[in-house]
Formats: structure tokens, sequence, C-alpha cells
């Protein structure tokens, strides 16, 4: 089993930045694609990017640009999410998801998910 543990969320102003952390435990990092997704009040979750367990990454430049930094400590099992210069429109559910094999753009693909931890970034 793999259990994941978000944390890092709060409430911000427009412009500030935060630091979202995944804890992974059980059988993770060494066999398991680690992902960020959001999902926004009322829309379906966004994939924003994610490693394999060999250290590939792949990123949805639509969706997180050039302000949020995807990273991974392989040691300490853990994922983040360093987010700049935060946005209203970037309010939103942050997961981290598991998943056997390559990074999967679609949500569908992840049987594994923490329970969120909630970013609102007001204007």
């Amino acid at each position: 089993q793999v259990q994941l543990v978000e944390s890092g969320g709060g409430l911000v102003q427009a412009g500030d930045s935060l630091r979202l952390s995944c804890t992974a435990s059980g059988r993770t990092f060494s066999d398991h694609t680690m992902a960020w997704f959001r999902q926004a009040p009322g829309k379906g979750r966004e994939f924003l990017g994610g490693f394999t367990a060999s250290g590939t990454s792949a990123v949805d430049t639509d969706a997180v640009g050039d302000r949020f930094i995807i990273s991974k400590n392989n040691t300490k099992n853990m994922l983040y999410l360093q987010m700049n210069s935060l946005k209203p429109e970037d309010t939103a559910v942050y997961y981290c998801a598991a998943r056997i094999g390559n990074v999967r753009f679609s949500d569908n693909a992840y049987p594994y998910w923490g329970q969120g931890t909630q970013v609102t970034v007001s204007s």
C-alpha cells in the first residue's frame, strides 16, 4: 500500500509563495511515479507535474508555466511543489498522487491519492 499526506497549504495574498510537501510511506519512490494535481472549485483535477521513480520529470507547462517548480527527495520520500507569484486563479485543493509506471496526465491513471491541502490566494 501507498500512503500520501500533503501539507503546506494555506491562505496567502497574490504574489506570495508557498511550498507544498507530500510525504509518502510504503513502497513509493522506489517503484512509483509521484505527481501533483490540483482541483479548483467546480472543476476537475488538473495535472501539474511529476517524477518517475527513475527521476524522469514531466510538467504541464500550460498549467504551471515558470511559476511552479516540482522536486523530490528520494532519501526522505518527499515530493515538493514550490509555487511562486501566486494568483487568485491558483486557488484550489492540491493533491499528491502515485502510480506504477510513467507519468500520466490523467487523474484516472493514479490509484493512490492524498487527502489534499487547500491553497487560497486572495487578491
